[in-house]
């Protein structure tokens, strides 16, 4: 079980890294306190978290709360949309690009209805102020992250960086 994610999930990093590729490892899950999770569940909630990085991505860089609709519900978007707002009135915009993702998923509810990994994530992010380059910062945190199933996908419910 859980030996294809690896390999799905790297073959879809061109997609949703854009032009430079991040590094992506995916630990198997931690099994402790979760039901079983069969490698297709698995696989969709990886994808659908790393488009959703994808949409954060994109939403801080032009700052529109909108891009967040289809991965982020909640809390997530709630908080992200208040950042947006904020950079907008100050004239800033936030470049992300990470360069690498290493994920574990360590729970999954008995009842199907939530997930939360743990993402070590290495990315820079660039400051830009009234459009000009301000500053770029290279980040290592860790992300933790609740997922709930909709229709078609998985959304990020929570999504809490805590710097290491």
């Amino acid at each position: 079980m859980f030996k294809g994610i690896v390999v799905c999930v790297l073959g879809m990093m061109s997609v949703v890294a854009g032009s430079a590729q991040a590094t992506i490892h995916v630990k198997s899950p931690d099994s402790s306190g979760t039901s079983t999770l069969q490698d297709p569940t698995a696989s969709a909630a990886i994808q659908d978290y790393l488009q959703a990085w994808e949409g954060f991505r994109s939403a801080m860089a032009q700052n529109r709360a909108d891009l967040l609709d289809s991965e982020f519900i909640g809390t997530a978007k709630d908080k992200l949309t208040a950042t947006i707002k904020q950079q907008e009135a100050l004239g800033i915009r936030s470049a992300y690009q990470a360069k690498s993702h290493n994920i574990q998923i360590v729970f999954y509810s008995r009842d199907g209805l939530s997930l939360e990994l743990i993402d070590d994530v290495d990315y820079d992010v660039q400051l830009l102020i009234h459009d000009r380059q301000s500053a770029t910062k290279n980040v290592r945190a860790r992300y933790v992250v609740v997922m709930t199933p909709t229709e078609t996908k998985w959304r990020v419910r929570v999504f809490q960086a805590v710097p290491e």
